[in-house]
């Protein structure tokens, strides 16, 4: 949602609890939003402490994260598919990294902290390893 959407609906809601309730409908406005703010604290925290159990940049298979990215994802997404912190590799335009055992990687670009583009780079002798090759 959009942070603009989101403020907005808060003020009218405790807008609308003073105008229904009084001071009590606004304690009650107030107790729901910070409720949710509290959720979604939690959930970024449940994300990171994942991402931060395993190694930075590497996922179990990147060709299995590049089939699950979609634009517009937020890089919050992007580390809950992965469960792992990606390397960045440059702040203009931001992108990071992400790679698998076989050298298989995928790079994410972001624009206003949303996937924006993706490639997945497979490596040369990928095709060589395979049976009957």
């Amino acid at each position: 949602m959009n942070a603009t959407i989101g403020w907005a609906l808060a003020v009218l809601g405790v807008a609308l609890g003073y105008v229904q309730f009084g001071w009590h409908g606004v304690l009650l406005a107030v107790s729901g939003i910070v409720f949710w703010l509290l959720l979604q604290f939690t959930q970024t925290l449940r994300v990171l402490r994942t991402a931060g159990a395993s190694p930075k940049g590497m996922v179990p298979s990147a060709v299995m994260l590049q089939s699950r990215l979609q634009v517009g994802q937020r890089l919050l997404d992007v580390v809950k598919l992965s469960r792992s912190l990606g390397h960045k590799l440059s702040d203009k335009p931001e992108s990071y990294a992400w790679a698998d055992e076989s050298g298989a990687r995928v790079t994410v670009v972001l624009h206003k902290g949303r996937v924006s583009q993706w490639t997945l780079e497979r490596p040369a002798d990928a095709g060589a390893d395979a049976p009957g090759a």
